[in-house]
């Protein structure tokens, strides 16, 4: 009798078990992180103030705070009054009299009264009663009025005061936005008591101190880079020359020199490329008035040569637009995006830069012609030693991947945007806006 094979194939039971195993997967399927909801706007609904429709600041949760204890204070302070003001006049109630007959008891319009004792008492009892309550809806009326004048006052002085406590926060505040813009040699140095407030602003300073030697590191690393980088590669690049300006250099060493010529450029523009996008990934703190159009012009002429030989035609529409920053840095982006809109395009297209201005400062657009950049890809051009898929690598007169990184970069450090759009016949348009002075 022949024995069946076990079910399950080679991960399964084995022959004659109960059951067969499943196989196992080599990579189980991971349950899919869910990210916090950040919304962008207060939605109301969370914490002890979510009635309120707006977001409540630190300053406006303690004028709450101390206007709801003062009047949760009068509120208690009043009833206890009305109580005690109760009783109190409770023992002002009048005495009894008792006599025999009849007595008369003029008014105030001169007419009398003839009464026994049980009508005179009542009548004093009555006329009591009516005394107390009218003084204590008086004294409750005129409480509740100074109650609610009090909380006004109350709540202005919390207001107030909020503001007192919290201006070392604010200075905090505005110590750390000056820190955003790269300007790491302020610091807070609170003085006042030694309270919470001041630990914190000492633990800022403390970070700042430590921040700016690690920039102040990085700084000397890259001159040391640059220095140590850029003279072997300049020497190579010299013998190189001088080797290949021998006339007596055979065909196959004339050829293998200009190979090592040519990577030896390579290599110089990777380092240049690295050590400027070392120096622009921070915001510049001098600025000054900077021509974009001008930018722009400079940009071009030095991009021609290179337009020609691929056979790109480029267009320019340049209108006056003035932006703040570094000339310098500024035409380095917009050589970048020509030099990459003519190398990732094809024989017989164009590219177009216009610059224009723009409420709060000035826009320098390139358009190219090209391959069909899928949408999914732009995220990621920005990103160093990146590019689009399909592209050949290996071709050395594409760059080293740099461009677009360094481009960012100096949008940063200028505090514009850039924004990358596909065009739907193939390339792309780059839009670059930078703030202006």
């Amino acid at each position: 009798m022949t024995t069946p094979p076990p079910v399950g194939g080679a991960s399964g039971a084995p022959a004659g078990g109960p059951r067969a195993v499943p196989p196992r997967p080599e990579h189980p399927p991971r349950p899919p992180r869910l990210q916090p909801h950040r919304p962008d706007t207060y939605v109301p609904g969370d914490g002890m103030l979510a009635w309120l429709p707006f977001r409540p600041t630190i300053r406006m949760r303690l004028t709450l705070l101390y206007g709801g204890m003062f009047l949760m204070a009068g509120v208690v302070l009043l009833l206890l009054m009305y109580v005690f003001f109760q009783d109190a006049v409770s023992y002002l109630a009048p005495r009894k009299f008792y006599f025999d007959g009849d007595i008369i008891v003029t008014g105030p319009n001169g007419t009398g009264v003839s009464m026994d004792s049980g009508q005179f008492n009542g009548s004093q009892s009555a006329y009591y009663l009516a005394r107390s309550d009218s003084a204590l809806n008086t004294l409750l009326r005129k409480s509740l009025t100074m109650l609610v004048c009090l909380a006004i006052i109350a709540f202005a002085a919390g207001y107030a005061l909020a503001g007192r406590v919290l201006r070392p926060l604010g200075r905090i505040t505005r110590t750390a936005r000056d820190v955003a813009s790269s300007d790491l040699h302020r610091r807070i140095e609170l003085d006042g008591p030694d309270d919470e407030l001041k630990e914190l602003a000492d633990t800022f300073d403390d970070m700042l101190d430590r921040l700016d030697r690690s920039f102040d590191s990085q700084r000397r690393f890259v001159a040391n880079a640059s220095h140590e980088l850029r003279t072997p590669l300049a020497i190579n690049r010299t013998l190189l020359e001088v080797q290949l300006s021998d006339p007596a250099a055979s065909a196959d060493l004339q050829q293998l020199g200009k190979t090592l010529l040519a990577t030896n450029e390579r290599s110089e523009q990777l380092v240049e490329g690295l050590l400027l996008l070392a120096r622009s990934e921070n915001e510049l703190t001098d600025r000054r008035p900077v021509e974009l159009s001008e930018v722009a012009t400079r940009a071009l002429e030095q991009t021609r040569s290179e337009a020609a030989k691929r056979e790109v035609e480029l267009r320019s529409k340049l209108d006056p637009a003035v932006a703040s920053g570094n000339g310098v840095l500024l035409e380095r982006l917009a050589l970048n995006l020509l030099q990459n809109a003519v190398r990732y395009n094809t024989p017989g297209g164009w590219v177009e830069l216009a610059t224009n201005a723009v409420p709060g400062g000035g826009e320098l657009v390139v358009s190219n012609t090209g391959p069909v950049v899928p949408g999914y890809e732009l995220e990621h051009i920005f990103e160093p030693f990146r590019r689009i898929k399909g592209a050949d690598r290996t071709r050395s007169d594409k760059g080293v991947g740099l461009g677009l990184s360094i481009v960012r970069s100096v949008v940063r450090a200028h505090g514009g945007t850039i924004e990358a759009t596909s065009r739907a016949g193939g390339g792309l348009t780059m839009r670059v806006r930078i703030p202006s002075p």
